[in-house]
């Protein structure tokens, strides 16, 4: 089942119908049992078309925070020691991706985030940019995984790779992330073939695309929420991106006008512009 937030209401998707629920995103989410509870609103909503989804939000409630991890596959690692070596920080990467402490961080509050189709930005002050493709964990307050949605974390390599202190303004900016289009709702754990694909197009011609499962993530997302609510608390629940494992090399960096396509099997497809 999948939950859509649209300027509509609440859509809900099951067997191809869609039904709009008039109710508020963060407490319709925010719930352990949400599986259960659309299930319950279906029975009751009027059917919708299609089109009803063309009008996307992004899929973060107005006070929740977007937290990220990072260095969570292998491939991440190494993209980060070639890219802060010259800066001496090279050791701190393969340190954290052995250790029992992942790295976690604070990405965002809602008003830097957009959604399908909405425009990412890259720093004016850095010359390095990439998009990070992510699984995205949906958290309650309890800190339960209720669903899955497509995570665009934006990230200045160069600021990152001059200095590992710079992290918060390598990340953290006006549209410095994206989050939809939908979130994938179940009980079950994805599988571990689970596959994340990206592309990037420039004047309507591919110039970058790769893809990784889900399996070759060293962590599993409930240990990387386990540290991210150890000491914090969050009474509206959060938003957890997973770390990318699709790394473009130092011959690649974004440019404006530059189209990113992150798809994830069974969830969907997240769009975005680079402005």
């Amino acid at each position: 089942m999948k939950l859509y937030n649209t300027t509509n209401g609440i859509v809900i998707e099951k067997d191809a119908q869609f039904y709009l629920v008039k109710q508020d995103w963060t407490d319709f989410i925010n719930d352990d049992s949400v599986l259960r509870k659309a299930t319950a609103a279906i029975a009751k909503a009027e059917t919708v078309d299609a089109a009803v989804i063309n009008n996307l939000l992004p899929t973060i409630g107005n006070d929740q925070e977007l937290w990220a991890c990072g260095v969570t596959y292998y491939r991440s690692m190494v993209g980060r020691q070639e890219e802060s070596k010259t800066a001496g920080g090279a050791d701190f990467y393969g340190k954290v991706y052995e250790a029992e402490r992942p790295e976690c961080f604070f990405k965002s509050t809602p008003h830097r985030i957009v959604g399908n189709k909405g425009f990412v930005r890259i720093r004016k002050d850095s010359s390095w940019d990439v998009p990070e493709p992510e699984l995205t964990l949906v958290v309650t307050s309890s800190g339960k995984i209720i669903g899955y949605t497509i995570g665009n974390d934006m990230s200045s390599r160069s600021i990152e790779g001059e200095n590992p202190l710079y992290l918060p303004q390598a990340k953290t900016y006006d549209g410095c992330a994206a989050v939809g289009p939908c979130v994938y709702i179940t009980e079950e754990a994805l599988s571990p073939e689970t596959t994340i694909y990206l592309a990037i197009q420039r004047n309507k011609v591919l110039v970058f695309e790769g893809n990784i499962a889900i399996s070759q993530m060293k962590r599993t997302p409930q240990e990387l929420v386990s540290f991210i609510y150890r000491e914090s608390s969050f009474p509206y629940g959060c938003l957890v991106m997973t770390g990318t494992g699709i790394v473009p090399g130092s011959e690649f960096t974004l440019q404006s006008a530059d189209e990113i396509s992150i798809s994830i099997d069974g969830i969907g497809k997240l769009v975005n512009v680079v402005k």
